[in-house]
């Protein structure tokens, strides 16, 4: 009796670690848990305290404006009569002798004293032989009627000496008074051959008419 009890418990044990064996052989694989990450903590740095800017009350007191801006006052400007008169200048002192190359300009009024004091003054008519020309400059135009293109002419009255020289110029009438000085200046620098009266120099009473044309 003994001896069966004994190899039944032999027989159990076998068949439990069997059974228990090919259990744990197909039994699934335990699953491994990942490792735990340690998370780091970072400390943030300690914010800056924010400035409040003061404002500064504004006083009541009134503040002057120095620098205004300008302004243009339209105001009609009265213009004198005598504004665009030139004053003429007083005669020479007796005794002085003037430069031959120096332009005079008379005042009179044209035929008033004009070849007075010249004994020997004749018309052109008036000659055997008419003076001959040598040298006649022609005028400058005005830079102001020439862009304007404006044209005139000029009669000059001018008397030639017995050296051929012109002595004296005045005006007879002009279409333009901007032209007039012009032509005198340039009146004034001719030279002739003097005009001749039965074989003698004289002195000769002459008119020319300058014109002016801004297109030439």
């Amino acid at each position: 009796m003994h001896r069966d009890l004994i190899i039944g418990i032999v027989v159990s044990l076998t068949l439990h670690s069997s059974i228990y064996f090919f259990s744990q052989k197909n039994a699934p694989p335990k699953r491994i848990a990942p490792p735990k990450e340690d998370v780091v903590q970072f400390e943030m740095p300690p914010l800056e305290e924010e400035k409040v800017d003061k404002v500064e009350e504004l006083n009541n007191e009134t503040v002057e404006n120095i620098m205004a801006p300008p302004s243009l006052v339209d105001l009609p400007s009265l213009v004198p009569v005598d504004a665009f008169v030139q004053q003429l200048a007083p005669p020479p002192p007796p005794g002085l002798t003037l430069n031959r190359g120096a332009i005079t300009i008379p005042v009179n009024k044209p035929g008033a004293n004009f070849g007075r004091g010249l004994s020997n003054l004749f018309n052109v008519g008036d000659l055997d032989q008419q003076p001959i020309a040598r040298v006649r400059q022609s005028p400058s135009y005005p830079y102001d009627m020439r862009r304007a293109g404006i044209n005139g002419s000029v009669l000059v009255e001018f008397i030639i000496s017995t050296e051929g020289d012109v002595i004296q110029t005045q005006i007879i009438k002009s279409s333009h008074r901007e032209f007039e000085m012009p032509a005198l200046q340039a009146v004034q620098k001719w030279k002739y051959k003097p005009g001749r009266r039965r074989g003698q120099v004289v002195n000769v009473r002459c008119s020319q008419l300058l014109e002016f044309n801004a297109t030439e």
